[in-house]
């Protein structure tokens, strides 16, 4: 008789904890990413700071998955599907048969219509790439200026741009705050780090705007303590190599800058458009491309395939539509994960998927984080301590909380940042 076949599409929070979910079902699951490692991507900004590695929040799907005799890892990438057949087509030609498909394939930038022209100049946080090219450009500008003399162009170096006032955005401006003001301030002879401008541009009137008012105010004044810039009610309208425009009460200003990091916004992935128009209707798309889902996080009429994560919109109870963060992501894994069990065991699990609010949580630098969970609110270095616990516990390997908890300890003591590497360099603008 044969095994039912279970496909998961990516390997992120989503797709790991379905994957885990179905360790103990008489399933053959085929776990399909186009990269070899799970990556823990809110702590990309640390790498594109230098203060961890890229193996530091990564982890092999393979080590992973090495005791879960039924999950087969595949590294490839999804070219299409065949939905009549129930097979996903892979670019290299070749087919994947699924009793049950699993879409996880997260999210990337969004540019807003300019990403051919924005992209190469303001790079995201999505990728270890991304990180490292980040890295490189930051580390690069220090370099840069100091071998010139005070001018214009020097002062222009060392003026580095964040657009988007989210999580990330706040940690990145942190982040670039702390690595100018002390990790490399003795580092130079002609230049004084410490002298570097941090400008965060964010269009709406406050920053981190999915928490309480009062933890926002205090996460802007935190950063302005740190030394950044944070400009409100501010929109960007050009990005050029060595400039960035932007309109404020009405009026253009012009920003010299050779480093924007771009923490703006995310769009779904183009698998959800795919499988959609495969299906044709009940199928369908929300406004922001991502693939409409029923309570069981399945295409509505197709309950054999699941959406998550990123890519998927779902819709509660009071009508609000769950964010694409990681832990709707884990939690929808690992729901999803449970009814394929549970089908299989012909125990159906009947109950629809129901998101617990666990909070929201950024740091905004060293011992200064906001943390909201409910009607707790905290900041300050209680809020730091709990986002440090959180970060290592849901780290995929125990080899990495171990060398992140060490990596953080000693970056503590002595704000150093030993991953300070500029790679890449042969993509270095000239």
């Amino acid at each position: 008789m044969n095994r039912p076949q279970v496909v998961i599409i990516g390997g992120g929070f989503a797709g790991l904890a379905c994957a885990r979910g179905l360790a103990k079902t008489k399933a053959d699951v085929k776990l399909l990413d186009r990269r070899n490692f799970h990556l823990f991507q809110p702590l990309l900004y640390q790498v594109a700071t230098g203060a961890l590695s890229p193996a530091n929040i990564a982890a092999p799907l393979r080590s992973i998955f090495r005791r879960q005799k039924n999950c087969q890892v595949l590294l490839a990438e999804v070219a299409d599907f065949n939905t009549v057949d129930r097979k996903v087509e892979l670019i290299d030609g070749r087919s994947v048969p699924y009793d049950y498909l699993v879409i996880a394939p997260g999210s990337t930038h969004h540019y807003f219509g300019q990403d051919e022209k924005w992209e190469p100049l303001a790079p995201g946080l999505k990728t270890i790439e991304d990180a490292t090219e980040i890295r490189r450009k930051i580390l690069s500008a220090f370099e840069a200026a100091e071998l010139l003399q005070p001018s214009p162009a020097r002062t222009a170096l060392l003026t580095f741009i964040v657009i988007g006032g989210g999580p990330t955005g706040v940690e990145m401006a942190g982040a670039i705050c702390e690595l100018a003001k002390h990790t490399l301030k003795n580092d130079f002879r002609e230049i004084d780090p410490r002298q570097a401008r941090v400008i965060l541009i964010e269009n709406s009137p406050g920053i981190l705007n999915n928490f309480h008012d009062s933890l926002s105010t205090i996460a802007k004044k935190s950063l302005v303590n740190m030394g950044a810039e944070v400009w409100n009610n501010t929109r960007l309208t050009e990005i050029h190599e060595d400039h960035v425009i932007v309109t404020q009460d009405n009026q253009s200003m012009r920003i010299d800058s050779h480093t924007v990091v771009w923490a703006a916004g995310v769009k779904a992935s183009p698998l959800g458009k795919k499988i959609v128009d495969r299906l044709g209707a009940p199928a369908s798309l929300d406004r922001a491309g991502r693939v409409v889902v029923d309570k069981a996080c399945a295409i509505p009429g197709h309950q054999e395939i699941f959406v998550l994560g990123d890519a998927a919109s779902f819709t509660t109870e009071d009508g609000k539509v769950l964010p694409g963060v990681a832990p709707v992501a884990m939690q929808q894994g690992r729901y999803v994960g449970e009814l394929i069990a549970g089908t299989l065991k012909g125990e159906a699990i009947s109950k629809s998927f129901s998101y617990l609010d666990k909070g929201n949580m950024a740091t905004i630098g060293r011992s200064h984080a906001v943390v909201e969970s409910g009607k707790i609110r905290l900041s300050g270095g209680i809020a730091w301590l709990a986002w440090l616990f959180i970060h290592i516990l849901y780290l995929a390997r125990f080899e990495n909380r171990v060398l992140v908890l060490m990596q953080w300890f000693w970056n503590y003591l002595t704000r150093n940042r030993a991953a300070r590497l500029i790679t890449n360099v042969e993509s270095q603008v000239k």
